[in-house]
């Protein structure tokens, strides 16, 4: 991501056009869907609900598995019910970035572009995982797609919000974007322990130990790099009220991710809803790493326009 990449009239013209609010908030609502999502998926998994629909794209043969309908088979089914109402959405995300080009940031087409083809790569290894029977590395990088998807629609959101800030932010930017791709990984081991089910092996009989401790040490890194930002954030005279937020909450949802880390890993994954907030929270970290991070380059990019 260049510097260049996030400045648009708007930052100095407080000026948008009816397409480019049109577009922000559909981008918006299928973060809001794509963050869902991944929840429902998490929730699929620790039901054991990942094969409830034996077949795909259908279920039993059926749009609606009416007959066979359960709770597992419900999570399985919603869970591609939103998949694909999101898949329509960035259809019309790219259709409506290309179709009103030239009253947009040149680079939208092209990242709704790069939206789109996420979320069809994510829908083939949607396919996979229940075809190759939930084999733990098509899982995984189920859920590595997912979190690029929704990473790629935060940045697209944040950098068409309308932002007038125009501070020095320093090292922010850089301290932001390590911070987010630090969490990303970590997320993505957490993937790899749950799609191995190393938690439960390990305990059960001490093997894939080394993959769940791992994932153990591995919330150190993410964690500095987040207190290193709020501190900075804090430390830094005249921040606008929006980066200040999100750094805050930032703080908030690592220490609220470390507790329900804590209380999953003594429970033993037994309470469900445990687990699943335990993924929708660190999905939620990362979209508000990135979007404070989008900031403080839109920040940085004005500061050096006007020197």
């Amino acid at each position: 991501m260049t510097e260049s990449f996030l400045q648009f009239p708007e930052n100095n013209i407080p000026q948008v056009s009816r397409p480019q609010i049109w577009i922000r908030r559909l981008v918006w609502k299928i973060a809001i869907a794509t963050l869902l999502l991944m929840a429902v998926g998490s929730a699929t998994r620790v039901m054991n609900a990942g094969l409830a629909c034996p077949d795909w794209p259908l279920c039993y043969g059926q749009l609606v598995p009416t007959r066979q309908m359960n709770l597992q088979v419900f999570l399985e089914w919603f869970h591609r019910l939103d998949a694909a109402l999101i898949g329509v959405s960035a259809i019309a995300l790219s259709g409506l970035s290309w179709w009103f080009r030239k009253e947009l940031p040149t680079w939208l087409p092209w990242a709704a572009t790069f939206a789109l083809f996420l979320i069809v790569f994510q829908g083939i290894l949607g396919g996979l995982t229940v075809t190759q029977l939930l084999r733990f590395d098509i899982v995984t990088a189920h859920l590595g797609t997912a979190l690029l998807f929704f990473s790629t629609l935060i940045i697209i959101g944040t950098a068409l919000t309308p932002y007038q800030g125009s501070h020095a932010t320093g090292k922010l930017s850089g301290i932001g974007f390590v911070a987010a791709t630090l969490v990303y990984l970590q997320s993505i081991l957490g993937g790899l322990v749950g799609s191995r089910w190393a938690l439960h092996q390990c305990f059960g009989g001490f093997q894939l130990c080394n993959v769940m401790n791992a994932h153990i040490l591995g919330v150190v890194p993410p964690t500095l790099a987040t207190v290193i930002l709020v501190w900075f954030t804090r430390k830094t005279p005249g921040l606008p009220k929006n980066l200040r937020t999100l750094a805050n909450s930032a703080a908030a949802l690592v220490s609220l991710q470390i507790l329900l880390g804590i209380a999953t890993f003594k429970l033993h994954l037994q309470v469900e809803p445990l687990t699943v907030a335990h993924q929708a929270v660190g999905a939620s970290l990362l979209g508000v790493l990135i979007a404070f991070t989008v900031l403080a380059i839109r920040d940085r990019s004005n500061q050096q326009s006007l020197i």
